[in-house]
């Protein structure tokens, strides 16, 4: 999680640990012959249509992603006939040997024998494997533990190990201040009329009462809190100040939000936080599921986004779509990292609300 404890004796920030996931030469050679090539198909999609077109093949589909350079949708099949069925649809077929239902056996699997603090896994539909990762606090016994269970799981899995430690890490947009920490800002959005605003649910638990300045007046109170499991909170306003609905991109302006999306793997993103202001990457995983300390959270979106203490809670979002809240990750901005995001759709639906 990143997100930062404040002491009681002075303003001082102290910044949680973060996750570093690196993907190893081994685990990109074993990726090289998980599936056939993408055959060359309809280019020109932009994320969006790309995002709307994968809904359509259903069964068809064993698991699609955007391929940004091309601006194409590629969509693993079993099979020719399926194969065709794709290129007519306008995407672009990939033959792969692993099929969804396969891969979402493996992380039951997992789920079931592998819930180990330090470790993350993430179904990737470009290597056709679930990917798992254990990070340095795993010591040898686990991983022995984890060797076995990943390996009895043959051609659908594969394990690589991180030098970082799996953290929470608290923050966002615009800086959020509680006695004991500080986030970010998510999204604001409405309920029964009323103004709130999303933030991560780790930063939700820590904090009740939150301020836009340390130690300032307060401006919203904690009304919902799921973590873990989830990672996501909601506080209700208790000022009058204007609340719109966009995101700080600490240069002087802002970007409007209007709705809310579900992204799509190698989609392009952009995050901000009050601790890094604003940084782009891609999607890398959709259906997370990462074994933090305090707890397992499941079903997050997997970035190449860094984040770091202070940027928990904080958006994720493409243009005016709203993605994500930052929950943890790994790495820093400057050598970099990866950063898992609970998806905000999820969020709007428990919680009766909206965007605006």
């Amino acid at each position: 999680m990143y997100y930062r404890q404040i002491s009681t004796r002075r303003a001082r920030l102290a910044g949680a640990c973060a996750l570093a996931l690196a993907t190893t030469a081994a685990l990109a050679a074993s990726n090289a012959h998980a599936a056939a090539p993408a055959a060359p198909g309809p280019q020109g999609l932009s994320a969006a249509s790309a995002g709307s077109l994968a809904a359509r093949f259903g069964d068809t589909s064993q698991g699609s992603f955007y391929d940004s350079a091309h601006r194409r949708l590629v969509v693993n099949v079993l099979d020719e006939s399926a194969a065709d069925t794709v290129r007519a649809g306008g995407a672009t077929p990939r033959l792969v040997s692993n099929s969804l239902a396969a891969l979402r056996s493996a992380t039951a699997t997992l789920k079931a024998k592998a819930n180990i603090v330090g470790t993350a896994w993430v179904i990737d539909p470009r290597a056709d494997k679930v990917v798992v990762t254990a990070d340095r606090t795993v010591d040898d016994d686990r991983l022995a533990r984890l060797n076995k269970i990943v390996g009895d799981l043959g051609s659908r899995a594969v394990l690589e190990r991180t030098p970082g430690k799996l953290s929470l890490s608290i923050a966002g947009g615009d800086a959020i201040w509680g006695d004991t920490a500080r986030c970010s800002l998510g999204f604001n959005v409405v309920k029964d009329g009323e103004p709130y605003f999303l933030t991560a649910g780790h930063c939700g638990k820590a904090v009740k009462t939150w301020s836009s300045t340390q130690d300032g007046a307060k401006i919203a109170q904690t009304e919902t809190v799921s973590f873990p499991t989830n990672d996501y909170s909601m506080a209700k306003y208790t000022d009058t100040a204007a609340h719109p609905s966009e995101v700080d991109l600490y240069n002087g302006t802002s970007q409007p939000i209007t709705e809310a999306g579900t992204p799509l793997v190698g989609q392009s993103v952009e995050r901000s936080g009050s601790t890094t202001k604003t940084h782009t990457g891609k999607v890398t995983g959709l259906d997370a599921t990462v074994n933090y300390q305090e707890g397992t959270v499941s079903g997050l979106i997997k970035t190449d986004v860094c984040a770091e203490p202070g940027d928990s809670g904080g958006p994720l979002f493409d243009s005016s779509t709203a993605l994500g809240l930052t929950s943890g990750g790994s790495g820093d901005c400057t050598s970099g990292g990866e950063t898992y995001f609970q998806p905000v759709p999820e969020a709007l639906t428990a919680l009766g609300a909206s965007i605006g």
